[in-house]
């Protein structure tokens, strides 16, 4: 039993990013504890874990800084589970970001937007690419994600996804299909171009700022299909998550990064 746990742990940990031995990591899982009786017939009535606060997470200094969570662990427990979040954010987002401030580290990026690093890519900087990118996506990732997320956007942004994809089911056809779609580990993505929002995916670590990638434009909306967005609890089955995700979309947010971008 205690084998079959480890594994998937393991792997969700593999996943992603390969850290050195040196690099800072900000929390450490504390023990599981059990469910009192009371507590048995409640939501979290089997073994729970204490995984501290997003908030005590911490990052190597540098020039790029953590964007703390604006929600704790559990609060999308539904969907993305405790243990994922825990590690997604604390393990593999501080990962990149250690190993963005180490690759720009007394270099013009440093003095730079991640922005404008990302535009001004060179394609072969692997390590850059990498760390740049998954320190903006994973910004964007857990920035659009709210325990009072789901439902369907209104307003301005309502109106432009219904004039570019016909209706907010044909985007999420289109939205869905781009995660579920992605061979390997990648990133959905809506993004504005030209006043115009399009679908689009990316592998690996990619986005649409960098140059020369199959979609460009400015991200609004940005959703990881990386093994470790949800391994442990959907396994093999991306688009049950896929499917889930739509019930954490912070759309008021979304709207927000819509109207910065137009």
């Amino acid at each position: 039993m205690k084998l079959r746990k480890f594994i998937p742990m393991a792997a969700l940990l593999l996943s992603g990013v390969v850290f050195s031995s040196g690099e800072l990591y900000a929390q450490v899982k504390k023990k599981e504890k059990s469910c009192s009786k009371k507590e048995s017939c409640a939501k979290s009535c089997s073994k729970t874990a204490d995984y501290g606060k997003p908030s005590d997470v911490k990052a190597n200094d540098g020039a790029f800084k953590l964007i703390p969570l604006k929600y704790d662990y559990n609060a999308v427990d539904s969907y993305i589970d405790a243990q994922t979040m825990f590690v997604h954010f604390s393990k593999h987002y501080v990962g990149y970001l250690n190993n963005l401030n180490k690759a720009v580290e007394g270099k013009p990026q440093a003095g730079q937007s991640i922005e404008q690093v990302l535009k001004g890519l060179d394609m072969s900087n692997a390590t850059l690419r990498n760390n740049a990118g998954g320190y903006y996506n994973h910004n964007m990732y857990f920035d659009v994600i709210s325990p009072n997320g789901g439902g369907q956007p209104t307003g301005a942004l309502a109106e432009a996804i219904n004039r570019d994809f016909g209706s907010f089911e044909n985007f999420k056809k289109l939205f869905s299909e781009a995660g579920a779609k992605r061979f390997g580990s990648g990133w959905a993505w809506l993004v504005v171009k030209d006043g115009k929002l399009q679908v689009g995916s990316t592998a690996n670590q990619d986005n649409p700022l960098m140059p020369g990638m199959e979609i460009s434009g400015q991200p609004i909306l940005g959703m990881d299909v990386w093994e470790h967005a949800y391994y442990l609890k959907y396994q093999n089955k991306r688009g049950d998550y896929v499917a889930n995700f739509f019930n954490v979309i912070d759309w008021n947010r979304v709207a927000e990064l819509y109207k910065e971008a137009k």
